[in-house]
């Protein structure tokens, strides 16, 4: 039995060991010379965020000056969102407040879009940060007339004495990893509509969010597939530096944080890709090795110099590659934060998987 984990421990190393890989160190990105000339719109959904309205408003006045103008679209939502909103265009010229006529995200998204006077379309959430350079680290790519849809990284905010958040924050950085390598091998398996530009023209050409626009999640990771399939893989590129970073904020409680990966573990097997179906059972796999381990310890089948040795390797690893992500944006690294993750992680991953599996969830005040 000892054979096979470490036979198992090389490979798990040896694999965040390829993904980090094709991870680009702090100085090592390479932007397109020139600048983008076209008008953008940045186009934000929201639904019940009347807590988030102040702290967005203050990140869209960073970078008003970088669009043409800011949509943000009324998800139906049931507090006082809407008001704040439109007393808030006061202050920004190029802000407008629409309410979408539909139910659901991807019905205001399509509506802002419809909306929107730019050809280059930008996308976030309601709860997240931006630096002043975000835009047009995004856009600047669009000069490539082959580029149809350009997405960055995002990441929770990871508080120094907090391990939820830090929680949450490696978990980002597992995603980003996986994110980067599937756009270098050409075969995008996720984005994040909290960091994504493209064109309007290729948004049209592909009928938008038709066909899955009954789903709570997905806007953008199925209008990738679709731009990708339509355009071909050198359409579509990713952007893992700092530049183009946006910060979320993390979930404030494990129910919440369960609520939304089981959300987005939901789409696997709507995307009828055998890529997508294959990461995503390779991750649940190698997660169900470690929860194994511990029952063979208990089982008597490891003792606890192998159980030990196991786990050790396995932070060992993970702390290399987070390492790598964490530094190149200049964030703050919690080895005692890791080592926690490192434990908790596996069994979270199950958790949320059954739950998956169960496919019951509650999101933004909607169940499915």
């Amino acid at each position: 039995m000892i054979c096979f984990y470490l036979i198992w421990c090389f490979g798990y190393f040896l694999t965040l060991a390829w993904l980090s890989k094709y991870w680009p160190s702090k100085t090592s990105a390479i932007k397109p010379e020139g600048s983008n000339s076209q008008l953008i719109s940045l186009i934000i959904p929201f639904r019940n965020e009347s807590d988030l309205v102040s702290q967005l408003i203050q990140e869209l006045q960073k970078i008003s000056d970088s669009v043409h103008e800011i949509i943000v679209v009324d998800d139906q939502s049931e507090d006082d969102s809407w008001v704040k909103f439109s007393l808030a265009a006061e202050k920004l010229p190029n802000l407008r407040v629409l309410r979408s006529p539909g139910l659901g995200k991807k019905a205001a998204l399509e509506f802002g879009i419809l909306q929107a006077k730019g050809s280059l379309i930008v996308t976030s959430d309601a709860d997240c940060m931006f630096s002043e350079t975000w835009v047009s680290e995004l856009t600047s790519y669009f000069e490539n007339s082959q580029i149809q849809l350009v997405a960055g990284p995002v990441i929770s905010e990871g508080l120094d004495d907090n391990f939820f958040t830090r929680f949450q924050q490696f978990e980002w950085v597992s995603i980003l990893l996986l994110t980067q390598f599937t756009f270098q091998k050409g075969n995008p398996l996720m984005c994040s509509g909290a960091n994504l530009a493209f064109r309007k023209s290729a948004f049209e050409h592909v009928n938008g969010y038709s066909g899955n626009e009954h789903l709570l999640s997905g806007d953008d990771e199925f209008l990738l597939k679709k731009i990708h399939r339509e355009f071909g893989t050198s359409s579509c590129h990713y952007i893992p530096t700092g530049k183009a970073l946006v910060k979320t904020l993390p979930q404030a409680s494990w129910k919440a944080l369960i609520n939304q990966r089981v959300r987005w573990a939901g789409k696997w097997k709507l995307h009828r890709s055998l890529a997508h179906s294959l990461a995503t059972l390779f991750a649940f796999f190698i997660q169900l090795g470690w929860v194994a381990s511990v029952f063979l310890w208990f089982g008597g089948k490891l003792s606890i110099l192998e159980f030990l040795g196991i786990w050790i390797l396995k932070f060992m690893a993970e702390s290399w590659a987070f390492l790598r992500v964490l530094r190149s944006f200049g964030l703050s690294f919690s080895l005692l934060a890791l080592f926690w993750t490192s434990l908790i992680h596996p069994f979270y991953v199950i958790w949320v998987g059954i739950s998956t599996i169960q496919g019951k969830f509650t999101w933004k005040g909607r169940s499915n």
